[in-house]
């Protein structure tokens, strides 16, 4: 499959003329659909699976969407539909640019695990070998409307513990909790650098001991930091250097260039008064996408476009390269995708809850390791991952296979609205040719 992508990626993907001029002069992958048939799946289940995208954006769902899906290294379907911008009527485009949030979290996944192939850190080592300000941290062991109690910690979390969220930290995104308030009262998440960020980090205990419980946390943000500690660099020069320009995604930054702003889309959501998908106001306590300044969130930073993130997960398809590109081994890359919690612990599980069955946590991406368990119809290893405006992606190794789509939507959804996901995931293995 990988010396088929690498040395006879059809001419018709190169004769393709894609509408952003800087994909067209690389002509790289993927450009153009090859088909249905050709990639391994009947072509009315395929036509099925964009008719159905389209009718979720007639039903105003969602306000508009970019959706590919790829078997082999051939693109079955590339398309767009609806708006990027209700307000201005501007159309949803193949080169629309999304706010990809925690589709950003395997990125940084990636930028370590390059270099974990050289040797600058391994699994086992404790996190504070990286940030000894981490050393002494506390742990909440239970509160009440008066008190926190704070306990010492068990043992230090390790770096395997950081990369599949059960190191213990928080994040503020949800949670009704000291620790979690804490978060938001400090502005963790509007740091105006990676530094500020850990040193607030550093002064919030721990919601668990280490290795408990899983509880999606600042953990990649801290992962991306860790990069810059390793390499001299600023997260973003790292990320543009080793991962970026090897892999021609010219259109993923943590900010938008000024020139490409008439490509970004904005993030709807439904009003019920109106009875109708509106904008989203933006958001006041961070600054703009089109500031260069901007933190460059490890765990939700990145802006990106469908051609590009298509290719940085072709690559993890290829387990490490896309054409010239040679990213990382494919030990690597099998060491992401491969479940890392313990035995006894499922996403989203802890000691007095049970987690997601047969879903677990690899490096910054779920796993499903068990698809009866999941009840899901992907393949045994299948991994994935979402962003917060609705953005999401998943890989199934065992059939070479990925999906992605984009949408910008957040807040209160239509009554009734489609489950996306589910219509994608049952149309996509109902439509594979045996």
């Amino acid at each position: 499959m990988q010396i088929h992508l690498k040395f006879t990626i059809s001419m018709a993907l190169l004769a393709f003329t894609h509408a952003h001029t800087a994909v067209t002069s690389e002509l790289s992958w993927p450009q153009s659909e090859i088909g249905a048939s050709r990639s391994g799946f009947s072509e009315s289940g395929i036509e099925e699976l964009d008719q159905a995208m389209k009718e979720i954006v007639k039903n105003q769902d969602v306000a508009g969407m970019v959706w590919m899906l790829a078997k082999d290294g051939n693109v079955a379907t590339f398309e767009s539909t609806g708006f990027a911008r209700i307000d201005d009527q501007v159309p949803m485009q193949k080169d629309t640019l999304f706010r990809i949030y925690s589709m950003t979290k395997p990125v940084t996944g990636v930028a370590l695990m390059i270099l974990h192939e050289q040797g600058l850190w391994k699994f086992d080592d404790p996190v504070s070998k990286f940030i000894p300000e981490f050393k002494n941290l506390q742990v909440m062991a239970s509160f009440d409307e008066q008190k926190t109690n704070l306990v010492p910690m068990n043992r230090e979390p390790t770096m395997r513990e950081l990369l599949n969220h059960s190191a213990g930290f928080g994040y503020g995104l949800r949670g009704d909790d000291p620790v979690n308030d804490a978060f938001r009262q400090e502005q963790v998440l509007a740091s105006s650098d990676l530094t500020e960020l850990v040193d607030k980090v550093a002064q919030i205990p721990l919601l668990s001991q280490p290795g408990e419980q899983w509880y999606y946390s600042i953990a990649v943000d801290i992962q991306g930091y860790i990069v810059q500690k390793l390499t001299g660099m600023s997260y973003g020069e790292f990320l543009e250097k080793h991962i970026f320009e090897p892999l021609k995604m010219t259109d993923t930054s943590f900010f938008v260039k000024q020139e490409d702003e008439p490509r970004f889309a904005e993030v709807h959501n439904w009003d019920s008064e109106r009875d109708r998908l509106v904008q989203r106001p933006h958001r006041q306590d961070r600054p703009s996408y089109l500031d260069p300044s901007r933190l460059e969130s490890g765990g939700g930073g990145l802006v990106s476009s469908i051609h590009d993130y298509a290719r940085f997960l072709q690559m993890l398809v290829n387990e490490g390269s896309l054409e010239e590109a040679e990213i990382l081994t494919p030990e690597s890359v099998r060491i992401m995708r491969t479940n890392s919690l313990r035995d006894e612990l499922d996403i989203r599980g802890g000691r007095d809850r049970p987690g997601q069955a047969g879903v677990g946590f690899g490096v910054d991406f779920a796993v499903i390791y068990d698809p009866e368990l999941a009840n899901s119809p992907q393949g045994p290893g299948t991994y994935y991952w979402a962003g917060a405006a609705g953005t999401w992606f998943w890989i199934d190794p065992s059939k070479d296979m990925f999906w992605i789509g984009m949408i910008q939507a957040q807040g209160q959804r239509r009554p009734g609205a489609a489950d996306m996901r589910g219509v994608v995931n049952e149309l996509v293995y109902n439509s594979l040719r045996n």
